[in-house]
């Protein structure tokens, strides 16, 4: 959300200006001071994601920064337990989960919330819509309305199902809309609106963020290089989004649902997850991500002045260090992703990110506790955001 203030000509005596000046400044300091501060609050905290039993480890860790002070952390699978458990090559875990987190006096707390079932079993936060062996992965999202849309990939299980044999596929997307936020997590009111397709390969879920009336969202298209599109939603129209979703078209006209093969490619090459933010000091649009190459060892930064692009292909901003041969905790087996940036957390000339390791072997998870949690990232404002 940007605010801004226009400036008024007075137009009758200079005794009435004053006024209006003076009525201004109350105005603002009332009205924007409250806002300041719980953002700076954030500032002095750099997140940090022990594991807290029966929070075990997770990936994902999409955060979304609400108007009360609080931030919303958004986690895909999600271990779970007195301590990390994996039968055979299935971990003990949960599809999705969430974090509250709090800064206060430079104080970082975070409350783990994982969803309990009606007889008390732990469950997904963001229960499947379907009855045919599907979950959720939860990703980005946004505050509005001080409520939450939260996108969701639909996922199933597929042996072998793609080239690296990771065992699921994507079945579609659909939206979430949570109310109820003042309430305990275990509380909160979750709806759900279908919005694409399984056949249409495209995932609108890659990062989140309201822009002047509109609530965008950074799409991947499965196909060849698996572009990255552009699509969005009214914020009056996000009672139905299915029906006001649109695309950004090659012919860079706004059109009706989604065609991805007829969509401008906003960036050669997507990936599944990554931030997207736009920096005023800069005068630029940020994207961060772990190179979309399966087992780079690389976190990137691209550039752009508008949302829509160009976008650079990327400056190597971070090599990930556990990906090191020379790093002591080196595994062949292990590979990291789910790059993306968290500004509320930085300091003038920061960057902050997290990224999340995992492993091939699903079994070294009980003994790597090392990986599968969030790793934090704060260094000085790359140079390449700067050209």
């Amino acid at each position: 959300m940007h605010l801004a203030l226009s400036p008024r000509t007075a137009s009758f005596s200079a005794k009435v200006s004053i006024v209006r000046i003076l009525s201004a400044v109350v105005f603002m300091f009332f009205f924007f001071m409250p806002l300041a501060v719980a953002e700076s609050q954030h500032f002095d905290c750099s997140p940090s994601f022990p594991p807290q039993a029966p929070w075990q480890g997770a990936d994902a860790a999409y955060s979304i920064p609400l108007q009360d002070g609080r931030v919303v952390w958004i986690f895909g699978d999600t271990l779970y337990g007195d301590k990390r458990q994996v039968t055979g090559n299935d971990p003990r875990m949960v599809h999705n989960t969430i974090g509250i987190s709090t800064c206060k006096d430079g104080n970082w707390k975070i409350e783990y919330s994982i969803k309990r079932g009606v007889k008390g079993e732990f469950d997904s936060f963001f229960k499947p819509q379907r009855n045919d062996g599907t979950y959720y992965w939860a990703l980005d999202g946004v505050e509005y309305n001080h409520e939450l849309w939260i996108t969701l990939v639909c996922v199933r299980n597929k042996p072998n199902s793609d080239a690296f044999a990771l065992g699921f596929e994507v079945c579609g997307t659909d939206l979430a809309h949570v109310t109820g936020l003042k309430e305990d997590p275990q509380n909160w009111k979750v709806s759900y609106f279908p919005l694409v397709e399984e056949s249409v390969h495209a995932n609108p879920s890659a990062s989140a963020l309201i822009e002047d009336d509109y609530l965008y969202i950074f799409t991947l298209y499965e196909q060849g290089n698996r572009p990255q599109i552009l699509t969005r939603i009214p914020l009056k129209g996000l009672g139905d989004p299915k029906k006001n979703f649109r695309y950004l078209g090659s012919d860079d006209q706004w059109h009706e649902g989604i065609e991805p093969a007829k969509a401008k490619v906003i960036m050669n090459k997507g990936a599944s997850e990554m931030s997207v933010h736009y920096h005023p000091e800069l005068k630029k649009w940020l994207a961060v991500l772990v190179d979309p190459q399966i087992f780079s060892d690389k976190v990137l930064l691209r550039t752009a002045p508008s949302m829509t692009g160009p976008w650079t292909e990327g400056d190597v901003i971070y090599k990930i260090p556990i990906l090191q041969k020379s790093d002591p905790n080196y595994d062949p087996d292990t590979f990291c992703y789910a790059g993306k940036e968290h500004p509320e957390f930085e300091k003038p000339g920061e960057l902050l990110f997290t990224y999340v390791c995992n492993s091939m072997k699903p079994k070294k998870l009980e003994v790597e506790t090392n990986v599968y949690f969030p790793q934090v990232v704060r260094m000085p404002m790359p140079e390449a955001a700067k050209k």
